[in-house]
């Protein structure tokens, strides 16, 4: 009877992952509509296309935010840029010194359709997401992208006034968010010149996990890829290989992150939703993936002091009405008004 519910489960984990992957993907394998006009040199590695509201290799004496905007899945950084333009000018005065940036993360069908240089960074469709290497024209990590825009905003020459940085993400943006929380780099060059940084994580499909324990123990049993990065800590890509997950999980602990989850995203047939076991197993929803994630960190060794959750009332799978609500506001821009669940 065991072996026939677990032969069971699998299948339903199959079935929905293949549901997943056939709503899901056609959109994202289509090009992009627009990309960028602004570019970002990695080093002599590749260059990245994003949207910058200042010309942001000039000074900037009057700075003192900058609000990075991370894309979903279809990697329309144009969409999110116009959403955090949105909710800079609901911000009033609070948004009149802040610096937007909304970095786009192409892939190959993208760099073909828009005749992009070879030296435009491009990543398979999906691996941008947890951290992976680029697939051309050098493997760089989408990780080390946000390191590089980090170390930009963290020069005293352009920035002598910032004050605060904030990187926030929504769906396919939001599980970006929360992997570079746990394993993010260039956060440590703004700590020291004391520009305090912190991660808004709102309406992803998953989350990563420090241990084997899940919400729905029988999917995971039934599920071998479910902690496997970028569910949980095994087989980490090369950028967050060396850490320990101990380690990791001190500094995501360590630092300031805002869950941002919409009441109303509660189907469990979203088409964007991450129908796959090892999405499954943290549970049906993304508004109960979400709560299901914060109630178990804040119940490990310690808790997690630094980390609030914000239940956006009415809202469902909208990055643009998440970011200009009231909680949105406060999470991007410090509006009163929000009251923390956790």
């Amino acid at each position: 009877m065991i072996a026939l519910k677990g032969m069971l489960l699998a299948g339903l984990a199959l079935v929905g992952a293949l549901a997943w992957a056939q709503s899901e993907t056609a959109p994202n394998r289509r090009p992009v509509a627009v990309v960028a006009d602004e570019r970002l040199a990695v080093g002599d590695r590749g260059v990245l296309p994003l949207y910058a509201s200042r010309p942001w290799t000039q000074p900037q004496p009057d700075i003192t935010r900058a609000v990075l905007v991370l894309h979903g899945r279809l990697r329309n950084a144009d969409v999110y840029y116009k959403t955090a333009i949105k909710a800079r000018d609901a911000a009033g005065t609070a948004g009149a010194t802040t610096l937007l940036i909304a970095p786009q993360f192409l892939a190959e069908i993208d760099v073909t359709e828009h005749r992009l240089p070879p030296e435009t960074l491009r990543w398979t469709l999906e691996g941008w997401q947890g951290g992976d290497a680029a697939t051309a024209p050098q493997p760089v990590s989408s990780f080390e992208v946000l390191d590089a825009i980090l170390a930009r905003l963290a020069d005293r020459s352009l920035f002598p006034a910032l004050s605060e940085v904030v990187i926030a993400g929504h769906s396919g943006g939001g599980q970006v968010v929360q992997r570079y929380a746990i394993a993010g780099k260039g956060e440590a060059a703004l700590t020291q010149r004391q520009v305090a940084v912190r991660y808004v994580v709102a309406n992803p499909s998953s989350y990563a996990y420090f241990t084997a324990d899940r919400p729905d123990a029988a999917i995971a049993a039934a599920c071998p890829g479910y902690d496997r990065w970028k569910y949980g800590m095994a087989d980490r890509p090369a950028y967050l290989a060396t850490p320990t997950s101990a380690e990791l999980e001190r500094a995501y602990v360590a630092r300031r992150v805002i869950y941002l989850l919409g009441t109303r995203d509660t189907d469990p047939n979203h088409p964007a939703l991450d129908r796959s076991c090892m999405a499954e197993a943290q549970g049906p929803t993304r508004y109960v993936r979400g709560h299901s994630y914060v109630t178990a960190m804040a119940a490990r060794d310690g808790g997690t002091p630094n980390h609030s959750l914000f239940d956006v009332a009415g809202v469902g799978h909208s990055g643009d009405k998440m970011f200009t609500s009231t909680c949105g506001l406060h999470a991007l821009f410090d509006l009163p008004g929000c009251a923390a669940e956790h």
